[in-house]
């Protein structure tokens, strides 16, 4: 930027100066140098580093003077500011014009560029200057630009930031100033990334996405950015492919919004840049997937480079309003099965929303038949056409859709899914029955019954179905209709009798004592008890059948034993689980007892011991699942180690990957049940149960390399494995660290879970510092590299950190818990005001600052002085601590004053509370 960008008004203030009469040498020696580097016509010809020393000197002088400046005298300064940029403007220049100058030539008018900055800062904001604060962050900016250049992380860092906190106030006016912000954010990630702070570049590189505002150029910088990042993870540490996928999906996520954008903003050459973009993003996320032996994604990615078709082209005809194009884009990615499932169900939602679920019925309908898709897409696209149940047109296009045999196929496997379309459509039903609209409201419930199993479990869903669609015939009329509902109605409605209890089982035991007694009338006698919901009279009867059974392979009936115990749980299921619970458990226990005495098909029966023997793993999980969660830990552990006998218990290797999964899981939460009992009881497990643990974790280790469990039973395992060496072993320590390191390093860990186990090896009587420290600086970086971090933890994070630093008496120490605050600082500017926790900020202020009390009196000036400045520089950040400011600037004037000698330190202590 050039003196001449200057209004004539301004030029004619600053012409005639004015005030400041003590600082007027000090200006006309800054003149004096400007004057200097006006008349230098080379790089080569700048003296080594003395214009910007002699700069400095005079700028410091400046800097010193308690009283602020006067509108001439900022405005003098604004123009010694422009001129010197100027004369580094036209050296930079003229070495383009010959050849680039070496690295100290370009270091020194980095230096001139970076004093012509601060001036500008000094001068502030004079009247009449439009956006001073934005013109000054773009000195800043593109001093810090150069900078990186240089490979001056630390200086570019440094110009970074004060740009950023001169825009941060400001009030953004216009396309320019706003991408300034933009750009400034993306500048800051990048110097954080060379000095590798990968955490703090993603994080500033997410902030970033707030920024767009819809653009097509700023979605091409920022997907830029990303790519760039994800490159070089992926040169950098090829094992790394994880990480550099989700850098490189941002990538082409960004620059396919962005196509969207240039389409509807009719902007073809940025059309054209922005698919070369996502082209350059989907080669280098085929070689990351490549890298994770990922062979299936490889080829998704390839399949879609080879055919050009992909979500953001559909996107990007919608957004030029041909709807045709748009369509015939839907179409070709339907056929080519190498387009992967969700840019289709994406692109696929795109299109109805823009041309309305009626016109979208036949590409749709082409969609959901490719039975590929799974039970989620298919919902979710039918959720989409529904639109939360409004519109009689989009209810019955749903309901069409819904009803395609190749749709309800996709249901069957899948009864979480089924159950949520059975609720979608129910519901589209019942909002077009309010509106009177009966015909469709008749259509949709009808085609709702299709997700209804015919089971006697789902017989009340049914019935429900029929009543209303009696009312709807009988609404419009169709009477035979209505009849014919209301009559499969009746066959699911059950009549409860009341009977006495005592009398029952009295009646029941009376059976044993007749001579034409058989085992049979025990099984009637529940079946009758049953039917008129007299569960403890059924419980009973069932309960002294089994009592027949001996411990011999005979049986009293043809009925298996296995089946008997089963029945028996299920009925005692039904009823409350707090009286329920022991009896449940001694019969769980009994089952996998007879199991291995008499083996799995002689209990369970032959052909059906697979079957029956999910079945019971199934309810002793869920029995542990339900026990857990009423604070019966006790029960829930043994009904969790039950379920894993039951899986590993069998010879069966169909579902083995299913089994082995469950078992370890089981296992997993049994562990974690006895220490939460631990913590209910207040009282320590006793070495026994311990130990039985640690054999449960090794056998369930012994399978965990291959089985892939969720991410929150892999923390729960790393958890468990955690605390029993603590109980254990006799130095834990090394052990619990490479628990952590392993778990950073596998899918399944998060922020959430790392911090966890770091407060977890902080808190506890026995503490692992650097296990926690560990935790937390994975869990720090988790924070700032997520799209939406949470400050509030970070300040939690790092506050921790700041504290487990401090336990360390080890020299260096102190630096290490100063880099700490400087991440912190790093991290807290540029947000948005209370976006980082105030009373955090606070605390980060006042313990800097209060750090410097021990130094001053050991008679460290430099160390004091560089924690009082971390703290005032922390302050300046945070809002609430403007009447410490003041003080704080004062206090640390005060002891660089007197800081030579050291004399009289003391009494520049000053604690902040």
């Amino acid at each position: 930027m050039r003196i001449s960008e200057l209004s004539p008004d301004i030029r004619a203030s600053v012409g005639s100066g004015g005030g400041g009469g003590d600082r007027q040498p000090l200006l006309e020696e800054i003149e004096s140098v400007v004057r200097e580097a006006e008349r230098t016509s080379s790089p080569e010809d700048l003296p080594s580093n003395s214009l910007s020393d002699k700069l400095r000197k005079s700028l410091s002088g400046l800097k010193s003077s308690a009283s602020p400046l006067p509108e001439p005298l900022k405005l003098q300064i604004w123009k010694l500011s422009y001129r010197l940029w100027n004369a580094c403007v036209d050296l930079s220049n003229a070495a383009g014009l010959r050849r680039r100058g070496g690295e100290e030539e370009q270091e020194e008018q980095a230096r001139l560029r970076q004093v012509a900055a601060d001036l500008l800062l000094l001068a502030g904001k004079p009247a009449g200057v439009p956006s001073p604060a934005f013109k000054a962050a773009s000195f800043f900016y593109k001093t810090g630009q150069i900078w990186h250049d240089l490979k001056r992380f630390d200086l570019a860092s440094a110009c970074f930031e004060k740009a950023t906190d001169l825009t941060s106030d400001a009030v953004i006016d216009g396309d320019d100033e706003r991408r300034l912000v933009l750009d400034l954010n993306l500048a800051r990630s990048r110097a954080a990334w060379g000095v590798s702070e990968q955490d703090l570049a993603l994080n500033l590189l997410n902030r970033s996405k707030s920024l767009i505002a819809g653009s097509p150029e700023a979605y091409r910088a920022v997907a830029e950015q990303y790519l760039q990042f994800g490159r070089q993870n992926l040169t950098k540490d090829p094992k790394s492919s994880e990480a550099s996928s989700k850098l490189l999906s941002e990538a082409l996520n960004l620059s396919e919004k962005g196509l969207a954008a240039a389409a509807a903003a009719g902007e073809e050459t940025l059309i054209s840049s922005l698919e070369v973009l996502r082209g350059k993003s989907l080669r280098f996320l085929a070689a990351a997937r490549l890298q994770a032996e990922d062979f299936e994604g490889t080829m998704k990615c390839v399949r879609v480079l080879r055919n050009g078709g992909g979500g953001g082209t559909t996107r990007a005809w919608l957004g030029m309003g041909k709807a045709a194009e748009a369509e015939a884009e839907l179409r070709g990615m339907v056929v080519d099965r190498g387009v992967p499932e969700g840019v289709c169900v994406s692109a696929a939602e795109a299109y109805v929303q823009e041309v309305g679920a009626e016109a979208a019925r036949g590409a749709l309908a082409a969609l959901l038949r490719r039975c590929r898709l799974g039970a989620v897409a298919a919902l979710r696209v039918v959720q989409r056409v529904a639109g939360g149940g409004g519109g009689g047109v989009r209810s019955r296009v749903a309901a069409e859709l819904a009803s395609d045999e190749a749709v309800v196929a996709i249901f069957e496997a899948a009864p979480k899914e089924r159950q949520a379309m059975h609720a979608l459509l129910w519901n589209c039903g019942a909002e077009q029955f309010s509106l009177r609209e009966y015909g469709t409201s008749a259509d949709v419930f009808e085609k709702s019954m299709l997700y209804v199993p015919c089971d006697a479990e789902y017989r009340t869903h049914r019935a429900k179905c029929f009543r209303v669609l009696c009312l709807c015939h009988v609404a419009l009329s169709q009477l035979d209709r209505a009849f014919e509902y209301i009559c499969e109605a009746e066959k699911f409605k059950v009549y409860l009798l009341k009977k006495d209890d005592s009398g029952a089982t009295d009646q029941i035991q009376s059976m044993l004592s007749c001579v034409d007694f058989k085992p049979e009338f025990l099984t009637l006698s529940a079946h009758e008890a049953v039917s008129n919901q007299n569960l403890p009279v059924a419980v009973a009867s069932l309960s002294t059948l089994l009592s027949l059974y001996s411990s011999l392979d005979k049986q009293p009936t043809r009925t298996p034993e296995a089946i008997v115990i089963r029945n028996i749980v299920s009925l005692l299921d039904r009823q409350s689980i707090s009286t329920t619970t022991p009896e449940i458990l001694k019969l769980m226990k009994r089952a996998r007892a007879r199991m291995s005495d008499i083996g799995t098909d002689g209990f369970f029966g032959t052909g059906v011991a697979k079957r029956e023997v999910r079945w019971f793993a199934g309810n002793a999980w869920n029995m542990g699942i339900k026990t857990a969660d009423c604070g019966d830990y006790e029960s829930g552990a043994e009904f969790f180690e039950l379920a894993s006998e039951f899986c590993f218990g069998t010879d069966d290797d169909d579902e083995e990957e299913e089994k082995r999964a469950m078992a370890c899981k089981s296992i997993i939460l049994s562990i974690a049940a006895r220490f939460e009992g631990e913590k209910k009881k207040k009282e320590d497990l006793p070495d026994s149960v311990l130990k039985r643990a640690a054999e449960m974790l090794n056998q369930a280790q012994t399978v965990l390399s291959s089985t892939e469990l969720p991410p929150s039973f892999a923390y729960l395992h790393i958890l468990n494995a955690y605390q029993l060496h603590g109980r254990l072993d006799s130095d834990p320590r090394p052990k619990q660290v490479q628990l952590i390191k392993s778990f950073a390093s596998s899918k399944a860990s998060s922020p959430h879970y790392l911090l966890q186990l770091g407060l977890t090896a902080s808190v506890r009587s026995q503490p692992n510092p650097e296990a926690a420290e560990l935790a937390l600086n994975e869990c720090l970086s988790g924070h700032l590299a997520s799209p939406s971090p949470d400050y509030k933890t970070i300040g939690l994070v790092i506050r921790r950190l700041i504290g487990l630093a401090g336990w360390s008496r080890k020299e260096g120490r102190d630096d290490e818990v100063y880099g700490i605050y400087t991440r912190a600082y790093k991290i807290i500017v540029g947000l948005k005001a209370e976006e980082y926790p105030a009373d955090e900020g606070k605390w980060l202020a006042t313990t800097a600052w209060n750090r410097a009390g021990p130094q001053v009196r050991m008679g460290r000036v430099g160390a004091a002085e560089r924690w009082m400045k971390m703290g005032l520089d922390i302050a300046r950040h945070v809002k609430g601590m403007d009447g410490y400011i003041e003080c704080m600037e004062e206090t640390l004037s005060g002891l660089r004053k007197i800081g030579g000698g050291g004399g009289g330190m003391e009494r520049w202590i000053w604690v902040v509370v």
